[in-house]
């Protein structure tokens, strides 16, 4: 009997890692829209109940998801922030290719949220906007560390370049489509870096 209780209890531990891990491997096979909130506590696997004492609501739930990505940098802008690598290497790593096994290619799962959360109002939409705005910053500060001229104008040349190539990267199912915007990365770079004379 008390082994009984002790693995019921052990089961129960970490229920809410569960539910963000199958969830984030539901919302990038099938869509955020397309992912039940049963599917996903039979996934976890978690009861019903112990799902909603977690997220009350699924806006909830794709809102602890989207934290829980960009606060373990698992995201495009992840790499921005890793001060192991110069400032020119973490713009440019914005182009490389997802880890190798990661499948189906997504994209940005900040623009895939604000696309399955389109009004501007919703929660789950706002944090989207919030990451993709931060993006922009984290880039700003790097051009201007490397001494770019017009730092903020180059950073959204930079991130719309990085949001594009992510995007097609996801609808032609090619991971390293990257490489393209990376390219063209590269040419702005050299033409704002400052010349030695």
């Amino acid at each position: 009997m008390t082994t009984m209780a002790t693995a019921s209890r052990r089961q129960g531990r970490g229920g809410r890692e569960r539910i963000l891990a199958a969830a984030a491997g539901l919302f990038a096979a099938q869509g955020i829209n397309a992912t039940g909130m049963e599917q996903i506590a039979e996934r976890a696997p978690v009861s019903k109940r112990t799902l909603y004492a977690h997220f009350r609501t699924k806006d909830e739930l794709v809102l602890a998801h989207l934290k829980d990505l960009s606060s373990t940098g698992r995201t495009l802008e992840g790499v921005l922030a890793r001060e192991d690598i110069p400032a020119k290497e973490r713009i440019l790593a914005l182009f490389d290719p997802p880890p190798a096994g990661t499948d189906p290619v997504r994209g940005c799962p900040f623009i895939d949220a604000a696309v399955e959360f389109p009004d501007p109002q919703n929660a789950v939409h706002s944090y989207a906007r919030e990451q993709k705005l931060l993006m922009v910053r984290l880039v700003t500060d790097l051009v201007a560390e490397l001494g770019c001229r017009e730092p903020a104008v180059l950073a959204e040349q930079l991130v719309t370049l990085a949001d594009g190539a992510a995007s097609r990267a996801m609808v032609l199912g090619e991971s390293n489509y990257g490489r393209h915007a990376r390219t063209a990365a590269e040419i702005l770079l050299g033409n704002a870096l400052p010349t030695t004379i």
